[in-house]
């Protein structure tokens, strides 16, 4: 048996709708500008070229129902996503078999301190300090693909203080989601308990304390948030 030093952190999970089971996180894997208009939105160019990503850390997801507005910043945006859990993994896994090391599907947003970022970004330097801070990754329960399929299509949409601000549609990603499984396994040993978050339609923006967001994405659960 291993003797620690120290007592171990705790494990991140999240739940598993309609169980009593958590579903432990092992990395979060992010998606940038997956969806064509908020590529245009961000000033990138919308032609399908190779994705990228970065990453969160496991204990940056948050199923309290409240985001705590963050220090340091000024300007922090929501982001409507997509989140897709692995149940298994390996290398060079193919886009015809990649569905099936996925557990399931939930609504969640990428908090980013968009001041941050961007300065970073000015500076060409990484802006993880944007990204993977505490209560970044809001996320409600994982529905299990096993019952409800994949999902390809469907409403995604994002209500903040009662007005959409956010609205598209899942098949409007520009990497599918055999595709970013596949990608990603040509560089990462990816694993059962990884999280992918799959990118956002346009209509990101700022969040004040006090505001109310409602995450949509049909078929799943909604995600309520409070910022305070």
């Amino acid at each position: 048996m291993i003797k620690l030093a120290i007592p171990a952190p705790e494990l991140a999970t999240i739940p598993v709708f309609g169980t009593n089971e958590e579903f432990p996180i092992r990395r979060i894997y992010c998606i940038g500008r997956n969806y064509a208009d908020h590529t245009i939105e961000m000033g990138g160019d919308p032609d399908r070229e190779p994705p990228f990503f970065f990453q969160k850390n496991p204990n940056n997801a948050d199923t309290s129902g409240e985001f705590l507005y963050p220090p340091e910043t000024n300007d922090v945006d929501h982001e409507i996503e997509m989140t897709i859990a692995l149940k298994s993994g390996g290398k060079n896994i193919s886009e015809a078999t990649a569905l099936s090391h996925v557990f399931g599907y939930a609504v969640s947003l990428d908090m980013t301190r968009r001041d941050l970022q961007s300065n970073m970004k000015s500076l060409r330097r990484p802006w993880e300090i944007g990204k993977a801070f505490e209560r970044s990754a809001p996320i409600g329960p994982l529905v299990p693909a096993e019952g409800m399929g994949h999902l390809e299509t469907g409403l995604i949409q994002l209500d903040v203080n009662e007005k959409i601000t956010q609205l598209g549609d899942l098949n409007q990603m520009i990497w599918k989601v055999p595709e970013m499984i596949s990608y990603l396994s040509r560089f990462y040993d990816i694993a059962a308990g990884d999280l992918i978050m799959s990118g956002t339609p346009a209509g990101v923006g700022p969040v004040v304390k006090g505001d109310r967001l409602v995450a949509k994405i049909e078929r799943l659960p909604d995600l309520n948030v409070v910022v305070i």
